[in-house]
């Protein structure tokens, strides 16, 4: 099965909820590139049960947990500014292993 390069951002505002989406994230293989995002290739099916475990961890009321699949011709061509990846979660091995 071919994997597929996904984000998940989040807004969480409970601390035991947020740590709980992070370590699913972890868990999943997934790298943390800013304190509630994270950057990793997945199988499709993958993404379908992280999303549904995250929902299981969230307050849908109050949170929010997005997931953005993208092919590697779409993250060719993303654009970042600034830092775009906090120095304190990525190295320069995590970063060229996606550009």
């Amino acid at each position: 099965m071919t994997s597929t390069l996904v984000w998940v951002i989040y807004d969480i505002s409970d601390d035991k909820q947020r740590n709980r989406v992070a370590k699913l994230c972890k868990a999943k293989g997934l790298q943390r590139v800013q304190k509630s995002a994270f950057l990793g290739k997945l199988p499709s099916n993958r993404i379908d049960e992280l999303a549904l475990q995250c929902g299981e961890v969230i307050d849908a009321s109050t949170d929010s947990v997005f997931l953005f699949p993208l092919c590697a011709d779409d993250f060719r061509r993303v654009k970042t500014l600034g830092l775009a990846f906090d120095p304190r979660y990525v190295n320069d091995e995590v970063i060229s292993a996606f550009f």
